[in-house]
């Protein structure tokens, strides 16, 4: 059913529709019950993969005549053990809170991490409080490398579980959302496009801001602020998201304040620039506390570390690559002429410009007309060309100016000097894009934003990326980056 909401800065008459009501309230109590079973199936699948694990281990050890070992009840503590710390440690890390979707691979990292730190302890504490109990090491680290194995396929089996009943309402968060700015528009068509959130608005209260009024989405108008109370009681609301991101401090803290006095859970959109892309951290000034906005976490001996990862796998990467990048380049003389490679100034670290190397994927002529972003259908590629930009190929040259230092492996994309020269005049922060090396592949790149895509959006990312780096990010954004190109997933990849 869609919704038309009129031009009105503020509204206190109710407008939602009756059989809309009807159907958000007539399912009191499965929420949590959905939460809490999606909890406790969590912790089983944990659970059992941890026995699995040492089960098959020790089904592995007898087999193997090198090693002599007993029956399984012997060495029940250890997977007893086991089990124990790694529930601790997974609890205290709140890894059984997974209410919003994380990615497989970030979610393989921490079970990888915790499983080491539960095999460590585990060691210590039988050593300690258990010093007639033998046991295998060899059982002790297959055990536990069967464990990781075994818990992240159940995890991911649970968590698209999760996700797909979530999709359809089992299990959702019922949302009010406040703003009905472009902010607001922003935010409905976000849970509209991605159902396994486990979002489900309500409806949205206009803060009388002036904002441009919502049109065709699925959301009624319920009121305004001074509503906020009654409408959370009314409609059972559990999250508020409040989308005004141009309030001041005070109006931000009277909103939270509404909605504080019905328990609820809150979320803030926040200004994009001034908040989200800067890491907050508190110190102290002499026992006076401090936030620490802006805190460069690419520096010292971090950036000889990124370098030396640059060189070692990007050489790596060329001379593995190079019979396949042979045929690529025979293939491109073949499919139309021209050279192989195209060179394009672009702008990289601190905004120096340099020539970045690809595999020609146009016609020689593609910018007679002058420089233009590509476009899903765009006539200018060659056949050859549309698949080698649907797959990256025509990247694999950059290899070369990672190689050289001119790029690195991962990094904010590096763009043209006219669009640059456009972008920092409109953008907040844009050209603390290149505090860094511009990269092969980037954050807001595995994140979807490539291509003709929101330059506001893709700044937010790789602001985030350089304030948060670590070995541990990079790493995860190539891994991205290679599953991403081998199963053809590469959104706006064109």
């Amino acid at each position: 059913m869609q919704h038309s909401i009129s031009d009105r800065t503020t509204s206190t008459e109710y407008v939602a529709p009756t059989e809309y009501i009807r159907q958000r309230s007539s399912r009191p109590g499965v929420l949590k019950r959905a939460q809490f079973f999606f909890m406790v199936a969590l912790a089983a699948v944990d659970l059992a993969s941890i026995w699995l694990a040492f089960w098959s281990a020790y089904l592995l050890l007898k087999r193997n005549p090198e090693f002599i070992i007993g029956e399984f009840g012997e060495f029940l503590l250890l997977p007893g053990v086991y089990t124990g710390v790694m529930s601790i440690i997974y609890f205290s890390q709140r890894m059984y809170q997974r209410r919003r979707p994380v990615t497989h691979l970030d979610e393989f990292f921490k079970v990888v991490t915790y499983n080491l730190l539960t095999m460590l302890f585990t060691v210590a504490l039988l050593t300690l409080f258990a010093r007639d109990f033998q046991y295998h090491r060899a059982f002790v680290l297959l055990g536990a490398g069967l464990t990781m194995v075994y818990d992240t396929v159940g995890r991911v089996i649970h968590a698209q579980l999760q996700w797909w009943a979530q999709a359809r309402g089992i299990g959702d968060d019922r949302v009010l959302l406040i703003g009905a700015g472009e902010v607001g528009q922003m935010l409905l068509q976000k849970i509209k496009m991605h159902p396994k959130l486990g979002y489900q608005v309500v409806g949205v209260v206009d803060a009388g801001k002036g904002e441009r009024a919502l049109q065709n989405l699925d959301a009624p108008l319920l009121g305004g602020l001074a509503d906020v109370p009654t409408l959370i009681d009314r409609y059972g609301i559990d999250e508020v998201i409040i989308g005004l991101p141009e309030s001041n401090h005070q109006d931000l803290v009277n909103i939270i304040s509404l909605c504080e006095r019905e328990k609820v859970g809150i979320r803030v959109f926040p200004d994009v620039f001034q908040i989200m892309a800067s890491e907050v951290t508190i110190g102290d000034l002499g026992g006076l506390p401090l936030l620490t906005i802006r805190d460069v976490a690419l520096q010292g001996w971090k950036l000889a570390v990124k370098r030396g990862m640059d060189i070692v796998l990007s050489a790596i990467g060329l001379v593995m690559l190079s019979p396949f990048m042979l045929l690529i380049a025979l293939l491109i003389k073949l499919d139309s002429p021209g050279p192989v490679f195209y060179t394009q100034e672009r702008m990289g670290l601190d905004a120096k410009p340099f020539k970045i190397i690809k595999f020609r994927s146009m016609r020689q002529d593609a910018e007679s007309d002058g420089p233009g972003w590509t476009t899903p259908d765009d006539p200018r590629k060659t056949k050859l060309g549309a698949f080698m930009r649907r797959f990256n190929i025509d990247e694999l040259p950059q290899l070369i100016n990672v190689l050289i230092g001119e790029m690195s492996l991962v990094g904010p994309r590096p763009e043209r000097p006219v669009y640059v020269e456009q972008f920092r005049q409109i953008i907040p922060r844009y050209m603390d894009r290149h505090r860094e090396k511009a990269g092969l592949t980037g954050w807001a790149q595995v994140n979807g934003l490539r291509g003709d895509t929101s330059i506001v959006e893709r700044t937010k990312y790789d602001l985030w990326y350089i304030e948060n780096w670590s070995i541990g990010l990079d790493i995860m954004i190539l891994l991205r980056t290679i599953l991403q190109t081998i199963f053809g997933t590469n959104r706006n990849a064109y």
